[in-house]
Order: structure tokens, then C-alpha cells, then sequence
């Protein structure tokens, strides 16, 4: 197989109308293989089912048992999400749901397909220590003890440490804000909050509105410094824009929403991404706006090495992609994701910190900070 086919291969797989029943076995095997190293292997089976291809039946039984553990995932979560409802709602924390979450309550068709691996939530500052409170007493309990980590969330992150249940194992990730409060870019989360729109069949919680939930995706990509779900988040986000852009005066919204809150920028070069790798339709000479609102020139070495470095760190890590450039693009991102979200003094401290603990600490998980 040539360099850069098996890519190829997974991304016509991942665009609307693709042809599944043109793939051979030997295309499949490719394709199962990285769709299953980029998280997306019940995505391409639930896209499969819906347009009832035909697959060959050596590969039938994984697309099936790919789809089978989303939907029961997907039935888990709501019912997780019953409990976790009441219990906030009885504290009277107002909540948001975040990310692959939100999109399983709200029914998005980026839901199809797609997995979970914990709950992100978002409430109030100022209601944080009740939402925790409420939390602990109904079985959710951080297990990380370190008291560096606990600091490190607590007072400089937008989230607090991972809270895990202690019967059913689910982790609960409980933010007060999209980006933390030391970063760059000054986000005021009550304004998501207001905007906020009620899931139904639910008591409290809700979910972004549609042009703050693109926006989210959007920063989440290009702020975060590790992408080992990289792609997913383009997919998502793909997924998100064809969606929405079906509403009127979408972009137009977004457009204006995006400087509002500062992320024109984040928006732009996630949706350069999006169109790099997935085709993502964008109305005619829109992105080009966007990139004048943010003070961004396209042209710019900045832009287009950032630009370059996304392009090879966002494809999953597999050996039959042999990307020579990605393990320096995956570097370059990890310290400018650190850099978008501390000041320099801290992010010395903290940096120095991991190269230490990476180097005497054996036997230990990979820090998630």
C-alpha cells in the first residue's frame, strides 16, 4: 500500500455519500484498522447500517459488534445522565452537557456512532463546590489523591480532577468554563450558560446552543495539546457544521458569535482542518471573512506551519499511515496546547515538574495534565 493511501481510504469512508460496498477486503482490513485506532470504528458501522451497504462478510461481525457496544453505550449514558439530572437538580446547580454527551441527549447526528468514554459537564463557578458536593454524595469521588494535580486543576484549570463512582465506574469530568481561566483567551462561561438549550425528557440539563457548541468543538481541537482522537474531533465537528448550517442564518450567527467570545480564530483554523481533511461545505468566501475578523493572515508562516503540524498530528497513530513528520507535530501542539493555557512562569514550573516526575516516577498512568 502506497503512503498516505490508508488515510485515503478512511476518510472517503468518513464523508457523506461515501460507497461503501466499492471497498475491497483488502481496503476494508485498512479501514477497520484505522478507523479502529482513530475511535471511530462504530461511526463507519452505524453509517453503514443506516444506508444498508453491503460488506463482506468477514468484516460484517466487527461493524456489528462496533455498532452493538455504541448503542448499548449510548443506552448506559442516558440512564447514567437520569441520575446525575436529579441529583444537580435537587442541589439546584443549573448544568450543561458537553461534547459526545451532549450530542447522544440531543440526538445530533454526530451522535451516530459515537463513543464515550466519560461525561463532561459544565456549571456555574460560583456553584462548582455544590455541583462536587452533590456529586460525592450520590457515589462520584476523585481518585486522584495527588495534591499537585488537585492544585493544578482547582486553581489554574477549567475543570476539577475526574470524578469516578465508586459502584458503576463512570467518570464524570465537571467543568466551569470551556477553557481555563489562565489561558489566552478570556471566556465568560455564563454566557454559554444562558444560551443554553433545555434537553427534553430531562429536568435541568441542557446542552450548548448550536452556534457555541460548534465553537467548543472548535477550540477544543486547536487549544488541546494532545490529539490522539484528533481526527475525531474533525468528524465531529464536519458533522456539527453540516447539521446546523440546514438552520437559517447559521453561519451568520456563528460568524458573530465567534468574535464575541474571542474564538474566531480557534473557529477559523479548525475549520481549515475540517475542510482539509473532509471536504466540510462553508458558504463562498466565509472562512476568508472569518480569517479577516480574527486578525489572522492565511498566508502567514505562523498559519501555515500550525496548519501543517495539525494536518499531520490529527491522523491516528498507526504504523501503516508512516507520517515522518507527526511525532514533531504531536511535540509542537502538546507545547503550544500548554502554552494557550498557562503564563510562561507557570508553564516553566509546570512542564519542569512533568519532565521530572516522566523521569523518577515509574510504574505511574500518563498524567491526563
Amino acid at each position: 500500500m502506497k503512503e498516505g493511501q490508508g488515510l485515503d481510504i478512511l476518510l472517503l469512508a468518513l464523508k457523506p455519500g461515501a460507497d461503501y460496498a466499492a471497498f475491497d477486503e483488502a481496503e476494508w482490513d485498512v479501514l477497520l484498522r484505522l478507523a479502529r485506532a482513530s475511535d471511530m470504528l462504530a461511526r463507519i458501522a452505524q453509517r453503514t447500517c443506516a444506508c444498508s451497504a453491503t460488506v463482506p462478510a468477514c468484516i460484517a461481525p466487527h461493524l456489528l459488534s462496533a455498532r452493538r457496544l455504541a448503542e448499548r453505550q449510548h443506552r448506559e449514558l442516558e440512564l447514567e445522565l437520569k441520575v446525575i439530572d436529579r441529583v444537580l437538580s435537587e442541589a439546584g446547580v443549573p448544568v450543561a452537557v458537553l461534547k459526545g454527551t451532549a450530542y447522544v441527549l440531543a440526538g445530533l447526528d454526530a451522535a451516530a456512532g459515537r463513543m464515550v468514554s466519560d461525561i463532561d459537564l459544565m456549571v456555574p463557578a460560583d456553584l462548582l463546590p455544590r455541583a462536587e458536593t452533590a456529586l460525592m454524595m450520590a457515589g462520584w469521588i476523585s481518585a486522584n489523591r495527588d495534591a499537585y494535580d488537585q492544585r493544578y486543576y482547582r486553581t489554574w484549570m477549567h475543570e476539577i480532577p475526574p470524578m469516578q463512582h465508586i459502584n458503576r465506574g463512570t467518570v464524570i469530568d465537571l467543568h466551569h468554563n470551556i477553557l481555563p481561566p489562565t489561558g489566552r483567551i478570556k471566556l465568560d462561561a455564563s454566557r454559554l450558560m444562558d444560551s443554553a438549550v433545555p434537553l427534553p425528557g430531562f429536568l435541568g440539563l441542557r446542552v450548548l446552543a448550536p452556534h457555541d457548541m460548534v465553537l467548543h468543538s472548535a477550540a477544543h481541537l486547536t487549544h488541546e495539546g494532545e490529539l490522539d482522537t484528533g481526527l475525531r474531533g474533525v468528524a465531529d465537528l464536519d458533522a456539527l457544521i453540516r447539521e446546523f448550517s440546514r438552520q437559517a442564518a447559521f453561519f451568520d450567527q456563528l460568524f458573530v458569535r465567534a468574535v464575541e467570545l474571542k474564538l474566531a480564530l480557534s473557529l477559523y483554523q479548525a475549520l481549515r482542518l475540517a475542510q482539509h481533511f473532509l471536504s466540510t461545505p462553508l458558504p463562498q468566501g466565509w472562512l476568508e471573512q472569518l480569517a479577516a475578523a480574527s486578525g489572522c493572515d492565511p498566508g502567514a508562516v505562523r498559519q501555515v506551519f500550525l496548519g501543517r503540524c495539525w494536518e499531520a498530528a490529527v491522523p491516528p497513530k498507526h504504523s501503516m499511515l508512516r507520517q515522518r513528520f507527526a511525532p514533531v507535530a504531536r511535540s509542537i501542539l502538546y507545547l503550544r496546547g500548554h502554552w494557550l493555557r498557562m503564563p510562561p512562569g507557570l508553564l516553566v514550573r509546570h512542564l519542569s515538574r512533568k519532565a521530572v516526575r516522566a523521569v523518577f516516577v515509574s510504574g505511574e498512568g500518563r498524567e491526563k495534565t
